[in-house]
């Protein structure tokens, strides 16, 4: 039997995947990363994106990921994330209002504080839209 990756994905309220695959690709902050079997250590930031799991050469899961963080040892991967959504269960025109009302309301932005939060729920928003028009990526 080939060898495979132990690959946990982790919301804040419990574990949303707990699988052995044989790849996992990661939206790593600075750029995507694939963890196959006996990958070395890495701890990595996860942008907003789609996280997808391999099983062959076939892509057996496309998750959307709000960002969080990621670690790889020798025996898998565990991405920990503040949110996760199958793409195939995203819904394009509520993500695309969802993003319109962000970039307004960064655009009345009063403080940099404010503008800053507003920012990275903007980047997320904007990777959820481009996720449901994409979701074969």
């Amino acid at each position: 039997m080939a060898e495979k990756v132990a690959f946990e994905l982790v919301a804040p309220e419990r574990v949303l995947v707990s699988e052995d695959v044989d790849m996992v690709v990661v939206p790593g902050e600075e750029g995507d990363f694939g963890v196959l079997p006996q990958h070395a250590p890495l701890v990595s930031l996860v942008r907003p994106g789609v996280l997808r799991v391999f099983m062959g050469d076939q892509v057996t899961r496309r998750i959307f990921v709000a960002g969080g963080f990621a670690s790889v040892d020798e025996r898998g991967v565990t991405v920990l994330v503040e949110e996760a959504e199958p793409v195939e269960e995203l819904d394009l025109e509520a993500a695309r209002q969802r993003l319109q009302e962000l970039e307004e309301d960064l655009a009345d932005a009063k403080t940099q504080e404010e503008r800053q939060r507003l920012e990275r729920l903007v980047a997320i928003a904007r990777a959820r839209v481009e996720a449901a028009e994409r979701p074969d990526l």
